[in-house]
């Protein structure tokens, strides 16, 4: 193995076992993530197209070199290998019929073998590429953006309006971080209202039968809109105020009430990345290679407060505008554009253990909830 190969591969070792450790993490009731139930739950599917990703990643390297990390900052892959991926994905079905069969091609190998008395490598790239191709053919990786899809649908009985859970993901080109949003908002489209809404129960219409979760935003009329706007205001460098301040501008019949966005990283795995030397020593000095890795993620929110009334006159009208609440208080929420953040980080308890015992864990771990990786469960609150 060469030492490219073998970074390479304590690399993939290290994330898939960080992935596995976040998703046991999302998927536990008793972490504290848990009690926002459905946030969970939505953020651990995005995390198995995650790990789906780097599946199909490591795979690939098996016929071609074509992989990089942004080994200074995020730890992730930079953002070249989504799109390689997504490219690959959609040309998958016209690229396998182009590769014989499985079978034919190790009577090819088994056959070169006997008359070259050589190991039959280009064979071998065309197995390798095969078997990719078809490992993502029908998957659903993590790609460079994910459409929303409608999660969940209510009243709220204050205003008697409709209001929607809605998710999609993007893959940063800039920062090169996974990003997960969420979004709550209301809908005054006066046909949803009566189609949706029983004004006498204020609860949803009983006869509506919806086949939860349902692609796109459940309003029929503005959903390639949405899907337009949310590809288009899913950057990193946009604040989750920002974007939440657009989507109220841009749509007159809905009403953000609460935006949360999930950014996963960044991630430190010893040898390969370099975000922070303090971190990167202390984690060379795992015993165990796929164990010297640290996680971190970041949950913002920024949510309405209120209202402010629209007008409707003769010349003019103005709808009605979100009021959003930013903890100027809290310089890193300010910052941020958030009402609130999370900081989280996940460590397995022998990287943790080293941290420690260099006196750099509680300086490293300032601010965040820490989440210690032990025998395939999570300790969080150490």
């Amino acid at each position: 193995m060469t030492p490219a190969s073998d970074a390479a591969a304590r690399y993939f070792d290290a994330i898939a076992a960080a992935l596995a450790g976040l998703e046991i993490f999302m998927r536990d009731d008793r972490s504290p993530l848990y009690r926002h139930g459905v946030v969970t739950k939505i953020a651990a599917e995005y995390i198995t197209r995650l790990e789906k990703s780097f599946e199909s990643w490591r795979n690939r390297l098996a016929f071609t070199d074509a992989f990089k990390i942004q080994r200074a900052e995020s730890g992730f892959p930079i953002f070249q290998n989504v799109l390689e991926l997504e490219n690959d994905r959609r040309q998958a079905a016209q690229r396998i019929a182009g590769i014989p069969e499985p079978d034919t091609i190790r009577e090819e190998m088994a056959d070169f073998i006997l008359r070259h008395k050589a190991f039959p490598e280009a064979l071998q790239k065309s197995m390798a590429e095969r078997l990719y191709l078809e490992s993502i053919r029908d998957g659903e990786p993590f790609g460079p953006f994910t459409l929303a899809q409608t999660e969940k649908v209510s009243v709220n009985p204050k205003t008697m309006l409709p209001y929607y859970l809605v998710h999609w993901a993007s893959f940063d080109g800039t920062a090169d971080l996974p990003l997960i949003y969420m979004v709550t908002v209301e809908d005054s489209s006066p046909e949803m209202v009566r189609q949706l809404v029983d004004t006498v129960a204020g609860k949803l219409t009983e006869s509506v039968n919806i086949p939860l979760p349902v692609d796109g935003l459940l309003n029929p009329r503005l959903a390639h809109q949405f899907d337009a706007f949310t590809e288009k205001n899913s950057a990193y460098t946009l604040s989750p105020v920002t974007i939440a301040g657009n989507l109220d501008k841009d749509f007159e019949p809905l009403h953000p009430k609460q935006l949360r966005r999930l950014v996963l990283g960044p991630f430190y795995s010893a040898g390969i990345t370099e975000n922070n030397s303090i971190i990167s020593e202390i984690l060379s000095k795992v015993r165990k290679a796929d164990n010297a890795w640290l996680l971190t993620w970041t949950v913002q929110e920024v949510f309405s407060k209120g209202e402010r009334p629209g007008r409707r006159g003769l010349w003019s009208s103005e709808k009605t505008t979100q009021e959003f609440y930013i903890n100027t208080d809290d310089l890193e929420a300010a910052r941020m554009g958030v009402s609130s953040y999370e900081k989280h980080a996940l460590i397995p308890h022998e990287a943790y253990q080293a941290l420690y015992a260099a006196g750099e864990a509680q300086k490293i771990f300032q601010g965040y909830s820490v989440h210690i990786l032990s025998k395939g469960q999570v300790i969080s609150d150490v």
